[in-house]
């Protein structure tokens, strides 16, 4: 229930980028939001560590400053518990004291929910209090609550999409611009989209964090960030780029989180964080600079797509409002939001059992018989080829070991569906051939629901 004083109080942990944010909408829709709610929400407290660092909020609410963390979430007049610190520690002891103690959460933190959300679920579900975590993931788009409400009497197959603005707008810079990965990241940094330590971004770290998220409401079934095969973008070059382009693709850093089924009809899920080829047909290869796009199939509502800004204070902000909403409407009426569920329990499938389709970019040796060589390798492997550029002698020749000389020529090999284990299989026994020099590059070829044709290279 609501305070003695009929009002909703909050303590807001954090007032950052996002934080300040809070405060703001709190304050200047305070009717607005009374009215919604049947109650007015009133800030009780803000934790910050360096209140010199926050001259706004000092000046402007001084009596509602603390650095004590800890005290403030388990006082006797807050209610609803709002944390925008992020990280693991001390932050997962805070929000558990509050929620053991009946007071509801609202909370960003992707990193700890991809961790440890099992346990901060199960001590709200002791309490009756409420775990609500819509900014988390995608900024401001509505997307966890869809698929924790709105499809919940839906069989969900698949979520697949970008969810990393910083990450995009790197590769829609080295795509539009024809910049290096180094200048994009340089640009994404002055423009504030990159923090000086990129490696969350960048690495997919952030992203496999969301996706463990996505996969939990999906599928219903508890996931943590180490479930996620992960592989950054750090080696994403201009001329993968360019082959992207030549194929009609754009490249992508994804999330993809799947159901898949077994010929003797068993379940798992597979979820991944990857740069890959999207055809320019599909929508997501549309979505440039900071922004997020996430696609969700289900059996009965078909595809759908959920776009916008993925990060930044206010788009995050309007996220933790929306939740702060609905946890004070339920905490004025009595009732509670939806529990975790976690009942399918489907279990990881590994990495190396997951089919998609590949870009191999070679340096072979130009001569007579190579093409058929290598086809043979995939074919050994189990890896079909789609389809095979060669273009010849465009470096010159190249001095071997072996003191011969010989003509390079690179070869391009889009494969039909393989497994991943298969194609590592192929690549590594490629670099044993006398005739490869080199592995230029391997990029995943996704479809995303969609038909992949040859990719204009011919069969």
């Amino acid at each position: 229930m609501a305070s003695e004083t009929g009002a909703v109080r909050v303590a807001l942990l954090g007032c950052g980028t996002v934080g300040t944010e809070v405060v703001r909408l709190i304050t200047e829709q305070a009717d607005e939001l009374a009215a919604r709610v049947g109650a007015r929400i009133e800030l009780a407290g803000v934790a910050v560590r360096r209140p010199h660092r926050h001259p706004w909020l000092t000046e402007n609410f001084p009596d509602l400053v603390t650095t004590d963390a800890g005290e403030l979430v388990t006082r006797d007049d807050v209610d609803v518990v709002v944390e925008v610190i992020g990280g693991i520690e001390p932050v997962r002891g805070w929000l558990l004291e509050a929620l053991k103690s009946g007071r509801s959460v609202v909370t960003a933190n992707k990193a700890l929910l991809a961790e440890d959300g099992p346990t901060l679920a199960e001590a709200a579900d002791a309490s009756g209090a409420d775990l609500y975590y819509e900014a988390a993931v995608a900024g401001a788009i509505p997307l966890l609550r869809p698929l924790r409400e709105s499809l919940a009497g839906d069989r969900i197959t698949r979520v697949a999409g970008i969810v990393n603005g910083t990450s995009n707008f790197i590769l829609s810079a080295m795509s539009s611009g024809g910049t290096s990965y180094v200048d994009a990241l340089e640009e994404a940094t002055r423009l504030g989209y990159a923090e000086a330590d990129p490696s969350a971004d960048v690495d997919g770290y952030d992203a496999a964090s969301k996706a463990a998220i996505l996969a939990s409401l999906a599928f219903h079934t508890r996931f943590t960030a180490s479930d996620v095969h992960r592989e950054g973008m750090r080696e994403v070059s201009a001329s993968d780029v360019a082959a992207a382009r030549r194929l009609g693709c754009t490249i992508k850093l994804l999330a993809i989180c799947e159901r898949v089924t077994d010929a003797d009809g068993a379940e798992s899920v597979s979820a991944r964080v990857y740069p890959a080829m999207v055809p320019d047909s599909h929508p997501l290869a549309g979505v440039d600079g900071a922004f997020n796009a996430v696609f969700v199939e289900a059996e009965a509502a078909g595809q759908l797509m959920f776009y916008g800004q993925g990060a930044g204070g206010a788009p995050t902000a309007s996220a933790v409002l929306g939740d702060l909403v609905a946890v004070a409407r339920n905490r004025v009426g009595g009732g509670r939001g939806p529990r975790e569920s976690a009942y399918a329990s489907l279990p990881v499938r590994p990495i190396g059992e997951v089919p998609t389709r590949y870009h191999v970019d070679l340096e072979v040796a130009d001569r007579e018989g190579v093409l058929a060589t290598i086809a043979s390798e995939f074919a050994r492997n189990g890896v079909s080829i789609a389809a095979v550029r060669q273009t010849g002698g465009v470096n010159g020749s190249v001095d071997r070991a072996d003191g011969s000389d010989r003509s390079q020529a690179r070869l391009t090999v889009v494969t039909h569906s393989a497994p991943e284990a298969a194609l590592s299989a192929t690549v590594s026994a490629l670099l044993d051939l006398d005739h490869v020099l080199g592995v230029a590059g391997v990029l995943r070829v996704e479809g995303l629901g969609r038909a992949v044709s040859a990719l204009g290279m011919g069969e």
